[in-house]
């Protein structure tokens, strides 16, 4: 069973919005819209279906970062305040509260 290491909110944040590559990396955290929790596998830098528009705000500014869904095949926006754990280069992150 892989060891599980236990990091604050804000690192946590840190090593989503610093994670580099197109590795694929798993993350629970809580939906503002409904307040569910939400397991997903995700990539970040993925530039598949992106028509160069950009968004429509700052999502940054918002405490939110964009990865591709690998499931749903679609791009999500993560709440980086209400992530619960983090499974990335074969270890796991637990975020205390």
């Amino acid at each position: 069973m892989p060891e599980v290491e236990t990091i604050s909110q804000v690192e946590a944040s840190k090593l989503v919005k610093d994670y580099k590559g197109s590795q694929f990396f798993t993350v629970t955290f809580v939906k503002r819209s409904d307040g569910a929790e939400r397991t997903m596998n995700c990539r970040k830098g993925v530039v598949k279906d992106v028509s160069g528009e950009g968004h429509k705000y700052d999502p940054e500014s918002k405490g939110l970062i964009c990865v591709r869904d690998v499931q749903k095949k679609a791009y999500r926006m993560i709440a980086l305040d209400t992530i619960k754990t983090i499974k990335m280069r074969g270890k796991t992150y637990k975020v205390s509260s």
